[in-house]
């Protein structure tokens, strides 16, 4: 799975920490899923989405 969460963090000028502790999760879990290493739950799916005020869809892309 792709996302846009890097590109996302730099707009907003958030930190990688900074976005774990919003979503409350580790910093390595915001790396992994920037890496496309780790499938989110819908409900980390939702809370990182909310974050950027944008749909699931607009953040996390499924490969084609």
């Amino acid at each position: 799975m792709q996302t846009r969460i890097k590109e996302l963090r730099a707009r907003d000028g958030l930190t990688q920490e900074d976005l774990a502790r919003k979503v409350q999760v580790r910093r390595e879990t915001i790396v992994f899923l920037e890496k496309g290493k780790y499938n989110p739950s819908l409900q980390l799916a939702h809370a990182v989405a909310r974050v950027f005020d944008l749909p699931i869809e607009e953040v996390f892309l499924l490969d084609a």
